[in-house]
């Protein structure tokens, strides 16, 4: 243990560390903004003289949580979140660094956006690592300059919002991800089939009649971009993994030894199309779609087994304007950075069907090295960047407190469990609950 004088001290919480397989009451020190080490004995703590600290008992001290698939929505829609206003929110949901989706206006395929959302960020309350567009203006019809993207940073490709049909196209980005070491992330969802749904097609879909977006677009699209990433040995990172048959068809791949990993989305593991029909709330209005009660469950399945890697939000802003119509009018998305660790809390650990070792994993270590982020981790000489939970925190979600600019959420009013205390990032405090 180094004897130099530390900053900040987060006493006498549960110290919990999938990567390095730590999971004990402990105190983390952290120094010139990055960790001076964890120690178990308080007799061993040196020269505290001068530090901050935070009482953290009774709490979870986990490191910084990490989304890997938000929508911050500037430049081009200020009026529904900025950078700033995002991140604001991230921290008050316990992340302290996120994956911003290119589908912004103009869309993020050059290195001009790339600089410009990384200049936005560079005071703000999370890390901000920007992912580029496979295609210029995400049309599908030609590649972005991707060596340009990685160049000045982005960390990933991706269409999100389109799935990039023509299989020539998403075949050379395959390759030219493979030589950057960048993952090609993936809205998996045959276009043909889908473009015109509005809902899962489903009983539910007829009863109520909506157009409706089958499972088996899911299922086609994965199919294909498994059998592309087989051929080209590139990285495929399956974006809000929704039906049962996608998450077979990864398991295997997997199994295979393919070089893919998937992501799963609060509302797909928390809700089914049922909850539509119940209030028409547009705020349940998504792509890819809830799906079916079976299709939740095999979302669940593939969390405990591991063939769904990590938890992202898919934080979409909308203006209250936007949401404010028919239901098939409607732009499909909901906010979700402020919600995810209570839903994860209430639903899949709660149920028993994760462990806080598991879920923490999920959120932070699997997607730093899945997107070869700094961070997710506790180990000496790391980014101070600390989420501390209460984890017998009951909250109701509440909409005048969101950070967020926009207020879409389907959880407005529900009873959660588990909560962000604090966000440390790079050593300073960025977000505390209020008493």
């Amino acid at each position: 243990m180094n004897n130099a004088p530390v900053d900040m001290i987060i006493s006498g919480g549960r110290v919990i560390d999938p990567a390095l397989g730590f999971g004990k009451d402990a105190h983390v020190l952290i120094r010139n903004g990055a960790i001076a080490g964890i120690e178990s004995d308080v007799q061993k703590l040196g020269d505290t003289s001068g530090a901050t600290v935070i009482d953290a008992s009774g709490k979870l001290v986990v490191p910084g949580l990490i989304d890997i698939h938000v929508h911050l929505r500037e430049p081009g829609r200020e009026d529904e979140e900025t950078v700033e206003s995002g991140c604001r929110a991230a921290a008050a949901g316990g992340f302290t660094a996120v994956c911003c989706m290119p589908n912004t206006s103009p869309r993020i395929d050059n290195q001009e956006t790339v600089m410009f959302v990384q200049d936005r960020a560079k005071n703000a309350d999370a890390r901000v690592y920007v992912v580029g567009a496979i295609t210029k203006g995400s049309e599908g019809k030609e590649l972005s300059e991707i060596g340009d993207l990685v160049k000045v940073g982005a960390v990933a490709i991706t269409d999100d919002g389109h799935w990039v049909e023509n299989s020539e196209i998403m075949r050379r980005a395959m390759e030219y991800s493979k030589m950057f070491n960048i993952p090609v992330m993936d809205h998996a969802e045959e276009s043909t089939l889908c473009a015109s749904g509005i809902m899962n097609e489903s009983f539910e879909s007829t009863r109520l009649g909506l157009r409706g977006r089958p499972a088996v677009g899911e299922e086609i699209a994965v199919m294909r971009d498994i059998a592309l990433c087989r051929a080209t040995g590139a990285r495929l990172h399956i974006q809000h993994l929704s039906t049962r048959r996608a998450v077979e068809a990864v398991r295997a791949a997997k199994a295979e030894g393919i070089r893919v990993t998937t992501e799963a989305c609060p509302h797909h593991f928390v809700l089914t199309d049922e909850a539509i029909a119940k209030e028409f709330n547009t705020c349940l209005r998504v792509n890819p779609p809830l799906r079916s009660a079976d299709d939740r469950e095999a979302i669940i399945e593939g969390l405990i087994d591991g063939t769904i890697d990590c938890i992202a939000s898919d934080h979409a802003p909308h203006a209250q304007e936007e949401k404010d119509c028919e239901f098939d009018l409607a732009p499909p998305g909901m906010i979700g950075l402020e919600t995810t660790l209570g839903l994860v809390k209430t639903y899949l650990i709660d149920k028993g069907y994760l462990n806080w070792a598991d879920a923490v994993a999920k959120m932070t270590i699997n997607p730093a090295k899945m997107f070869n982020l700094p961070g997710g981790t506790l180990k000496t000489g790391s980014p101070a960047d600390i989420t501390i939970i209460d984890p017998d925190a009951s909250w109701t979600v509440d909409q005048s407190k969101f950070r967020s600019m926009s207020r879409n959420s389907p959880f407005i009013g529900w009873k959660l469990q588990g909560q962000v205390y604090r966000t440390i990032l790079g050593g300073r405090v960025v977000f505390e609950r209020e008493a």
